[in-house]
């Protein structure tokens, strides 16, 4: 387990799992459920869909014994398919049977969905070592619940929802594989300087390695992974209204689309040129590579005090104006920090540290890399985190009487997996339509083309890289990277991070920042990942991120983290895994969960993987997603029909 998850979770070690004996039912599932993710290939797609469907089946498994809430499932039609339910008597105590009907229902659902994953031994331990910690029979199979046996309500439940969601457009029953996308663009060979060939500079391109590790840690077989999930916008939502879809059509096949931003930025211009807001959007990745470097003498104060409070009128946003919400050279948004702390009425204290230290810190935290839960995961740690802090009080919404933990636990899960599932379907049926090209396609391809800035130089081209001082500069004669020969004079350079070449041991060395080709450029990743298997636009974090704070504020009834503060140390030579460092203690502070989302979204860019135009048409989508289900899904809580 990494050491972010030992920042969300504290618990008492069973079978090679961690769980605590104080946490409810359902929280226990949830934990076994983040653990079999973290074990599984990296799908955000699919765990997305996992958190979902698990958090429904439990929320059904006690909303049953519930007189003032509905279940979602049961007795319930989605999508023109009808889940039957009789209203059945259960002898005994209420909330034994609540527990015991939700456990059976996580467990069969988490057997059903982990048995194919390449860490299922690992999963399978944890999974069989709760359900018999808590004194339950998993060779009990029934699902003849109208005789009162809770168990086999569980079973029932998870019967149902298996049968469902084979027909739900997710393609599980041939491994969530692509029915008909092929991609355009020939593979970027890894190992080999530059871009050889990008037939359609405005599509994703895949990354052919020599060995390829995902974001969980797993090696797979075969060196160029395909586009995951671009036909994702077909399965089956929680609260997305299908009425609104549109359908958009690309090379003879169909798109749904539940909210367009629009096209992102082509490559060309109207006059057959390089497009001024395609290359502001990607020389910006390479840009902000340049904050990196611990040692370049920039100290930031990276508290509420400083960061935070950013107020953006989501509703008036147009594509062509985001240079106004990012600082290309310094780095960071607009955002201006808090003069107080709402909650303790005290001033936030400052944290000056090295900006490089805390853009990769960041880089990394919100990564989800090795051993993550995947972005929609993620969130789900951060609402445990909330919910079990020694200064939150679970009331729904802030308002009225506490409620017991299982109650809390079981609505959160239900409104939060319906907001990812949601975010997931709608960001990635846009990835697939628009098919937008990656950073590290789009900065070498510019590149190879010369530059477009001064026509006194043979590398003149109207398709090349404009040029930038300091940052996107032509090698000259004399240039240290000119070669021996002079073979690289002419050719595009990028003050930037240096890259995997100058790290041979991550624990000990770290790259820097300084000049390089362009042709070396790489995203501050890992060398056996580079950059996700799926296109760009819209962000995926941004989408999920945004939709997660706003169902986070709407539950808790606050803006702000209990006590006003979220935060996050990183240990000295500790915490960063794709180079050595941070160089000293970083703490990741956020006063508000639109903070966290915020800054999850900035992290991405420094990390190279998005350009701004991925992000905030994303961080759109996602508030309007997080509002809806939350709203939606609330309705099931009210007295039943």
């Amino acid at each position: 387990m990494n050491y972010k998850v030992l920042f969300f979770l504290t618990f008492l070690c069973v079978s090679n799992f961690t769980f605590s004996q104080n946490h409810s039912v359902a929280r226990k599932w949830n934990e076994v459920l983040l653990q079999s993710i973290r074990n599984d290939l990296a799908r955000p797609t699919v765990h997305a869909r996992n958190l979902f469907h698990i958090s429904a089946a439990m929320y059904d498994a006690w909303a049953v014994f519930e007189d003032k809430s509905d279940t979602f499932f049961l007795n319930k039609e989605n999508h023109g398919v009808y889940i039957p339910y009789s209203n059945t008597t259960f002898p005994g105590d209420i909330i034994k049977n609540q527990e015991e009907a939700i456990s059976y229902a996580a467990y069969r659902l988490l057997i059903h969905r982990y048995e194919i994953s390449p860490g299922y031994k690992k999963s399978r331990v944890i999974i069989d070592s709760l359900f018999e910690k808590l004194g339950y029979d998993k060779n009990f199979l029934s699902l003849d619940y109208k005789k009162g046996n809770p168990a086999a309500l569980g079973n029932y439940i998870a019967k149902k929802i298996i049968d469902f969601s084979w027909e739900d457009g997710s393609n599980e029953k041939y491994f969530y594989t692509n029915l008909f996308y092929e991609p355009i663009n020939k593979a970027l060979i890894l190992k080999n300087p530059g871009i050889k060939e990008l037939d359609d500079p405005n599509r994703w391109q895949p990354l052919a390695f020599e060995k390829f590790i995902d974001q969980s840690g797993n090696e797979l077989a075969g060196s160029v992974p395909e586009f995951l999930g671009p036909e994702w916008g077909q399965v089956l939502p929680f609260s997305l209204d299908k009425k609104k879809i549109k359908i958009l059509k690309r090379d003879g096949y169909e798109y749904p689309i539940y909210f367009d931003p629009g096209a992102p930025p082509e490559f060309l211009n109207s006059n057959k040129e390089l497009n001024v807001e395609y290359f502001w959007n990607h020389s910006f990745v390479s840009i902000w590579g340049s904050h990196l470097d611990p040692n370049d003498g920039v100290l930031w104060d990276i508290s509420p005090n400083s960061i935070g409070n950013q107020n953006i009128n989501y509703s008036s946003l147009k594509i062509e104006t985001l240079n106004k919400k990012y600082n290309r050279d310094n780095g960071g948004d607009n955002s201006s920090g808090y003069k107080l702390n709402p909650i303790t009425k005290l001033p936030y204290e400052k944290q000056i540290v090295p900006r490089g230290d805390y853009t990769r810190v960041i880089a990394e935290f919100w990564a989800d890399g090795p051993d993550s839960e995947t972005p929609p995961g993620h969130w789900f740690t951060i609402l445990n985190y909330v919910s079990y802090h020694d200064l939150f009080k679970r009331k729904f919404e802030g308002k009225g009487n506490l409620i017991n933990q299982l109650e809390w636990d079981i609505k959160a899960y239900f409104l939060l997996g319906g907001a990812m599932h949601d975010a997931a379907i709608a960001a990635w049926g846009l990835k697939g339509y628009y098919d937008y090209i990656r950073p590290i396609s789009a900065l070498r391809y510019m590149a190879k083309n010369g530059q477009s800035s001064d026509n006194n130089f043979n590398s003149y081209s109207p398709l090349g890289i404009k040029l930038i001082d300091g940052y996107i500069e032509i090698v000259k004669k004399g240039d240290p990277l000119s070669g021996k020969n002079g073979e690289n004079i002419g050719k595009i350079k990028f003050y930037s991070w240096r890259g995997h070449k100058y790290i041979n041991n991550p624990k000990n060395d770290y790259a820097g920042v300084g000049w390089i080709l362009a042709e070396n450029w790489f995203p501050y990743q890992r060398p056996t990942f580079v950059t996700p298997n799926f296109s760009g636009y819209v962000s995926g974090h941004s989408t999920f991120s945004r939709a997660a704070a706003e169902v986070l504020t709407l539950l808790t009834g606050s803006d702000f983290f209990p006590g006003g503060l979220g935060e996050f140390v990183a240990k000295k030579n500790q915490f960063l895994v794709f180079e050595k460092g941070p160089s000293q203690d970083i703490k990741i502070q956020w006063a508000t969960y639109r903070d966290a989302s915020n800054q999850c979204s900035l992290s991405r860019i420094w990390g190279g993987i998005h350009p701004p135009v991925d992000d905030l048409p994303g961080r759109i989508i996602g508030e309007k997603i997080g509002i809806n289900a939350y709203n939606f899904g609330r309705k099931y809580f009210s007295l039943k029909n």
